[in-house]
Order: C-alpha cells, then sequence, then structure tokens
C-alpha cells in the first residue's frame, strides 16, 4: 500500500495542533469516535470524502494496530 508521507500532521495553525489525516482537517480522534461509536469505516468515508480509504484510513488503523501489537 502507498501511503502519503507523513500519514498524520500537527500544526499549532491548524486545529490548534490537533492531529489530522494528512492533507486535511480531519482530526484522527474523529475515525476513533466514529469506530466508538459502532459506526462502520464506510461511514466515517462517506462523512469525510477528503479521508481515503487506502491511504489515510487503513493506514492509520494498521499505525495504531502496530503500535498496540509492539506495546505488549
Amino acid at each position: 500500500m502507498l501511503v502519503p508521507e507523513p500519514l498524520i500532521t500537527t500544526s499549532p495553525d491548524r486545529l490548534s495542533g490537533t492531529p489530522v489525516f494528512a492533507g486535511t482537517r480531519v482530526p484522527i480522534q474523529t475515525l476513533i469516535d466514529y469506530l466508538e461509536a459502532g459506526d462502520t469505516l464506510d461511514e466515517f468515508l462517506r462523512d469525510f470524502p477528503s479521508v481515503s480509504r487506502e491511504q489515510h484510513a487503513i493506514a492509520v488503523l494498521d499505525l495504531a494496530k502496530s503500535a498496540l501489537l509492539l506495546s505488549r
């Protein structure tokens, strides 16, 4: 999978430094909130079309999964 570099960005000028999907203004936390609420990835992507499935959402979830597995 081709992943944009960087995958996640922060800037004090954008949403007060909240981590967002690179190239968007969509906070990473929004994806987590959707999933915690029981919404599907497709619902999130439909509501935030600037976030791509493979290059953004799946890559961030894979990154989170890797971080969790490495922390065991």
